[in-house]
C-alpha cells in the first residue's frame, strides 16, 4: 500500500517548492498492489498530474554529479529526480549518501529502471515482457512510450494475449467471519476474488485526489448518489483512489475498487464487473473534471453512460455549439472567441476589446485563467500556454467589469426543472467562484432578475440536453444578464446549496440518471418539495453564506517572502466554510469567524483606495467611524474622508519610507499589530507595489496571531491580527461601471438587515 501527496505549486508559482516541516500538499492518492513497485506506480498515476508517472523514456542529459546534486533537495520532484539519477548512472550507495533515503527504496526504483530498459530493448510486445511490466505497475501509456506504440495499441495487444488484471479483496473482517463489505484492488496476479452479483451494477467514478478546484465537495455528490441508488435497490460500485474521502469507506457502496481514475484502470474495472454480473451504466458527472474527461472515451468503448450524455457534456464546452443554444434561447454571453495561436488571439481581443478573460478549454478551478489588459500580456499568456491545439484551444471572453456574478445549481429531467438555489457572489466578477464568498438566497437581486435567471436556466438545461445536475454562472452588468458558462455536472456548490435549502440535490440527480422524473421525486420519493423550488424561498428562510479558506500562509518565496494573497480568476482556495443565520450580516460574520478571519469589533481601520473608489467608500467608512473605529489613511484618501466629516489620521505610504523623525509606514503599523482591518484598492505601479507589501505584512501578522491564539480561544475583535480581504486590483485606466441594483431589492435588503434597521 502506497500513499503519495499531491501538490499545487502551479497555483502559487512564486512559492518555494522545498518541502519542510510545514505541510504544503493539498491532497493525496493511495494505491495497493502485490508488491511495492506495482503499488508505487499505480499511486503515481492516480495523482492525475502531468509528469506524475515515472519517466523512463529517455536517459537524462545531465552528468551523474549534477543528477545527485538535484536529488539532495527535498522538493515535489524528488522521487522523480532520484529515479532519473539512477537511470543516468548514479549508484544506490551514492544516492543514499546524498539523500539518506533507505537503500531498499532506492533499490526498488533501480529495479523499475532495469525493467524499463528491458521494455525499451524489446523488439515486440511479447507476452513475457508485458506480463513482467504489468506486474511491476507499468501502465499501457508508459509501455507505449518505451516501445513507440500508442496506448491503444498496447492495450489491444495486451488484451488479445489475455493479460488482464485480477482483483484482490481486502477482507474487512480479517477472515474471522464472512465480510459483507469487502473492497478490491487490481493486480496482475492469478486468482480473481470479485464475487458474482445477481444484479447489474451502477458504477460511480469518484473525484480522485483532492486538489485546488476539485475537492471533497465532489466526493459529497458521489457518496450521496451511492446512498440514494442503494436505497432504491441498485448495486453500486465506487471507483476512487483518495483515502481521505467518505467514498472510499468500504461500506458506502456495494463494492469499492481502490483504483486510479485513468481510462486503462476504469475500463478494467468495468470489465471485471461485466464478468461477474453485468453493468447497468456509469455515472461520470458527479466526481468533477476527472471522470468527465473520460466520458467520451468510455462511450466510444461501448460503456453506457447514465445521466447527461457525453455529447451534451461536450456541447456545453464547445463554444460554437453552446453559442447556438444561447442564440436559440435569446440569451447573450460576453463577446468571445477561440484561438490556437497568438494571431488568432490578437484578432479576437482587438475585436471584442480589452480587458479579456483568457483560459484553456476543459479545465476546472480556473486553471490557467487570467484577466489580460493589453496585447503584450496576451502575447505572454499565449507563449506560456504550451498545450494549445485545435481540440484544446484557448478561450477568450470580454471581461465584464463591476458585474455581479450569480451561480445556479439546478436539476432537469428532460421535461421539468427544479432550481436548487440562486447564489449571489459577494466579490465582483473576476474572482474565481471557488474563492468568492456567496450568499443564498441572494440579497441584492430583485424579483425580476431572479425570474430572468430561472427562465435562462431552464432554456440552457433543455438546449444542452441535461439529465441530472447543471451549474450555470451568470453575470449581471448594467441590468443585462450574461451567461458566463454552463457545466452539465455536479458542481462544488452542490453541498452548500443542499445544506442551505435542505434538499439533497446529488441524491435526486442520481435517480434522474436512472429514469426517475422530477415529478416522481416530488410525489413518490418525497425528495423534493411538492411545490416551488430554491428560487422561491420564503422571506423568513435562513440566510447562508459560503466563504473560502485560503492557504497563503503556508507558502513563501525562496527569499522567504509570503506569497501574494491577491485573488483573481484562477482558484486558490483549499476549502470552504458556511455561516447560517436569520440575517445576512450575522451569517456573514459567522462565515468569517469559521474561516479564521473573525472580524474585529473595535480598533484601528486602515483605508487607502484608488481615486475611482473614493466616492463609494465614504459611507462605509463613516459607518465604521460611528461604530467607534479609529480611521487611519494615506494622504489622498485621508483628505477625502476629512472633507466628508470623517476624522482620519494620515499615515505614510510604504513607498515613502520612514520619516527622518522616525515615523513609520503603514506596513510598520500593521506588523506592530496596531491595525485591525485593512481596506485597500491600489492602482498604478507604485500603489500595486505598496499593496503587495500591505498584504504581506497583514499575512505575516495574521499567521503569528493564529499561532498564539488557537481559533477555539480567539475572542472576536482581539488585537493583533489584521483582517484582510483581498480582491482584484486593476492597472491604471481600467474602466469601472456602477453596479446596477434594483431599488426594490435594495429596500428588501435594508429591511432584512438588523444593522441597517438600527
Amino acid at each position: 500500500m502506497v500513499k503519495v501527496p499531491r501538490f499545487a505549486f502551479e497555483k502559487f508559482p512564486a512559492a518555494d517548492p522545498t518541502l519542510t516541516t510545514t505541510m504544503k500538499s493539498v491532497g493525496e492518492a493511495m494505491a495497493m498492489g502485490r508488491n511495492f513497485t506495482e503499488a508505487l506506480q499505480k499511486a503515481l498515476r492516480s495523482l492525475e498530474q502531468k509528469g506524475s508517472q515515472l519517466d523512463f523514456s529517455h536517459v537524462p542529459e545531465w552528468e551523474v554529479p549534477e543528477l545527485i546534486e538535484k536529488s539532495k533537495r527535498p522538493t515535489t520532484e524528488r522521487l522523480h529526480q532520484v529515479q532519473r539519477a539512477l537511470l543516468g548512472g548514479a549508484s544506490v550507495e551514492q544516492l543514499f549518501e546524498a539523500t539518506k533515503i533507505d537503500p531498499w527504496y532506492l533499490d526498488q526504483l533501480q529495479l523499475l529502471n532495469e525493467i524499463s530498459v528491458e521494455i525499451r530493448k524489446s523488439t515486440a510486445l511479447t507476452q513475457e515482457m508485458l506480463q513482467r511490466a504489468k506486474r511491476h505497475g507499468f501502465s499501457d501509456e508508459q509501455i507505449g512510450a518505451l516501445t513507440h506504440n500508442s496506448e491503444a495499441v498496447v492495450r489491444g495487444v495486451r488484451q488479445a494475449l489475455g493479460i488482464r488484471p485480477v482483483y484482490k479483496t481486502v477482507d474487512t473482517c480479517a477472515a474471522e467471519f464472512a465480510a459483507y463489505t469487502p473492497y478490491h484492488y487490481s493486480s496482475y496476479d492469478e486468482e480473481d476474488e470479485v464475487a458474482l452479483h445477481a444484479k447489474p451494477s451502477i458504477i460511480i467514478l469518484g473525484s480522485g485526489p483532492n486538489r485546488i478546484g476539485q475537492g471533497i465537495e465532489f466526493d459529497y455528490s458521489c457518496v450521496h448518489a451511492s446512498m440514494a441508488l442503494r436505497k432504491a435497490g441498485y448495486e453500486t460500485v465506487m471507483v476512487n483512489c483518495n483515502p481521505e474521502t467518505v467514498s472510499t469507506d468500504y461500506d458506502v457502496s456495494t463494492r469499492l475498487y481502490f483504483e486510479p481514475l485513468t481510462l486503462e484502470d476504469v475500463l478494467e474495472v468495468i470489465a471485471a464487473e461485466e464478468r461477474t454480473g453485468g453493468v447497468m451504466g456509469v455515472f461520470v458527472q458527479l466526481g468533477g473534471q476527472t471522470p468527465l474527461k473520460l466520458a467520451q472515451q468510455l462511450a466510444d468503448a461501448g460503456v453506457p453512460i447514465l445521466g447527461t450524455s457525453p455529447e451534451a457534456i461536450d456541447l456545453a464546452e464547445h463554444r460554437g455549439a453552446f453559442s447556438r443554444v444561447l442564440d436559440e434561447a435569446g440569451l447573450i454571453s460576453p463577446k468571445n472567441g477561440t484561438a490556437v495561436s497568438f494571431e488568432d488571439a490578437k484578432k479576437i481581443a482587438d475585436e471584442i476589446g480589452y480587458p479579456v478573460l483568457v483560459r484553456p478549454s476543459y479545465v476546472l478551478g480556473g486553471r490557467g485563467m487570467e484577466i489580460v489588459y493589453d496585447e503584450p500580456n496576451l502575447s505572454r499568456y499565449i507563449a506560456n500556454a504550451t498545450e494549445i491545439t485545435p481540440d484544446h484551444p484557448v478561450l477568450i471572453d470580454r471581461f465584464l467589469e463591476d458585474a455581479v456574478e450569480i451561480d445556479v445549481d439546478a436539476l432537469y429531467d428532460g421535461t421539468d426543472m427544479y432550481l436548487g438555489g440562486i447564489m449571489e457572489h459577494i466579490e465582483e466578477a473576476g474572482i474565481h467562484s471557488g474563492d468568492s464568498a456567496c450568499v443564498l438566497p441572494p440579497i441584492t437581486l430583485g424579483n425580476n432578475v431572479l425570474e430572468r435567471v430561472r427562465t435562462a436556466t431552464r432554456a440552457i438545461a433543455e438546449g444542452v440536453g441535461v439529465r441530472g445536475l447543471i451549474n450555470i454562472q451568470f453575470a449581471l452588468a448594467s441590468d443585462v444578464l450574461y451567461v458566463l458558462e454552463a457545466n452539465p455536472r455536479a458542481s462544488r456548490t452542490v453541498p452548500f446549496v443542499s445544506k442551505a435549502t435542505g434538499v439533497q440535490m446529488a441524491k435526486a440527480a442520481a435517480l434522474i440518471g436512472t429514469g426517475v422524473t422530477i415529478n416522481q421525486l416530488r410525489s413518490a420519493y418525497k425528495m423534493l418539495p411538492e411545490t416551488g423550488d430554491g428560487s422561491t424561498l420564503p422571506l423568513d428562510a435562513p440566510v447562508s453564506v459560503k466563504e473560502a479558506v485560503l492557504p497563503f500562509s503556508r507558502f513563501r518565496t525562496p527569499e522567504g517572502k509570503v506569497v501574494d494573497s491577491l485573488l483573481g480568476p484562477e482558484m486558490r482556495s483549499t476549502g470552504e466554510v458556511m455561516g447560517i443565520d436569520k440575517h445576512f450580516d450575522t451569517a456573514f460574520a459567522k462565515s468569517q469567524a469559521a474561516a479564521n478571519n473573525a472580524l474585529p469589533t473595535e480598533g484601528k481601520v486602515f483605508v487607502s483606495v484608488a481615486n475611482r473608489d473614493k466616492r463609494s467608500v465614504i459611507m462605509g467608512v463613516k459607518r465604521l467611524s460611528d461604530l467607534g473605529f479609529e480611521i487611519v489613511s494615506t494622504g489622498g484618501t485621508a483628505d477625502v474622508l476629512r472633507r466628508n466629516g470623517i476624522q482620519a489620521t494620515p499615515v505614510r505610504k510604504v513607498a515613502e519610507g520612514s520619516s527622518a523623525e522616525g515615523e513609520g509606514t503603514i506596513a510598520d503599523l500593521i506588523i506592530a499589530g496596531e491595525i485591525d482591518m485593512v481596506f485597500n484598492t491600489p492602482s498604478g505601479g507604485e500603489a500595486r507595489s505598496d499593496g503587495y507589501e500591505l498584504r504581506a505584512a497583514a499575512r505575516r501578522l495574521a499567521s503569528r496571531a493564529s499561532q498564539r491564539w488557537p481559533s477555539s480561544r480567539r475572542r472576536p475583535g482581539h488585537r493583533g491580527a489584521a483582517h484582510v480581504r483581498v480582491v482584484r486590483h486593476e492597472p491604471a485606466g481600467a474602466r469601472r461601471q456602477p453596479r446596477c441594483i434594483p431599488e426594490k431589492s435594495r429596500a428588501e435588503c435594508l429591511r432584512s438587515s438588523p444593522v441597517a434597521a438600527r
